[in-house]
């Protein structure tokens, strides 16, 4: 097996979105195929409630997933189709907008520490205009698992780390997304594989990492990007080391992004402005209608 090594390191950028919330954009905004099949991914956390009470109020979206995991608080979602999900310390919500969803995601406290990520995940130009779905996933449905002093919740995917074999609460998807988040003990090293070829890329929330072969060190609100080449990471915890671990397969299609819109083509960015303005961005197709 060959080790990935670090190719590079960024640092997360203070930024605020929807109502005020202010976050840590860990990457996106900017060259979408970067990180293929990724395209963005915020850290938000404050204990200071005017930080995030204002929420995210009614948006809309198409062409990708995202991925919203709660550490701490309390999230309400709520869409056109008319579904609730309130998310609470340790859930995930996994929504599919595909060709339109129109919603809000409001913190139901007014004080208290609010913390978590979101994460975005493109489609395939064949899914792009399926219908929308979006499933919560309560955190005692999400596999956890203690290896040797480290803990491993596999929010999605399947891997080796070491000599077992875990699968994640959310599989089967065309991008084969990987998404652990990792509780490394004390000075242990520790070994996840990952598909040749698939972006590989790990989110220092805690402490730090030394990553690959060469113990390249990666510290808190750090992102790194991983080789393409090699089928495994080897990670060293210092401290009391926390991250998330990110892999996926390269959708290797054209990506044109506007907001919360993300096409393969300038037309299709139009086409769907157009379908917000009009209001039939989430107007159900018939079968057999093009």
């Amino acid at each position: 097996m060959n080790n990935r090594a670090v190719a590079t390191i960024s640092t997360a950028r203070a930024t605020s979105d929807g109502d005020g919330v202010k976050l840590k954009r860990v990457f996106g905004g900017h060259q979408p195929q970067q990180f293929d099949p990724f395209l963005l991914l915020d850290a938000f956390g404050s204990d200071e409630a005017s930080d995030y009470i204002g929420g995210f109020p009614s948006h809309p979206h198409r062409g990708f997933e995202t991925v919203t995991y709660m550490l701490e608080g309390k999230m309400l979602h709520e869409d056109h189709l008319g579904n609730k999900g309130l998310l609470n310390n340790g859930d995930v919500q996994w929504m599919t907008a595909a060709r339109g969803i129109i919603h809000s995601e409001m913190p139901q406290q007014i004080a208290g520490q609010m913390s978590g990520f979101q994460l975005w995940v493109n489609l395939p130009a064949a899914e792009k205009m399926k219908d929308p779905y979006y499933r919560d996933i309560p955190a005692e449905d999400i596999p956890v698992f203690q290896i040797e002093g480290t803990t491993y919740k596999v929010i999605a995917g399947e891997t080796e780390i070491g000599e077992h074999r875990v699968t994640g609460a959310v599989v089967g998807l065309s991008t084969n997304p990987l998404y652990l988040d990792i509780h490394i003990a004390p000075q242990q090293e520790i070994s996840v594989k990952i598909p040749p070829g698939h972006t590989g890329l790990l989110y220092v929330y805690q402490d730090t990492v030394y990553a690959g072969g060469e113990e390249t060190e990666v510290h808190t609100d750090q992102l790194a990007v991983l080789s393409t080449q090699g089928d495994l990471i080897t990670l060293k915890g210092n401290n009391a080391t926390r991250l998330l671990l990110l892999s996926g397969k390269p959708i290797n299609e054209p990506i044109v992004q506007h907001g919360p819109f993300v096409m393969n083509t300038p037309q299709e960015i139009e086409q769907a402005i157009q379908d917000y303005r009009s209001g039939t961005l989430t107007k159900v197709v018939a079968a057999g209608a093009q």
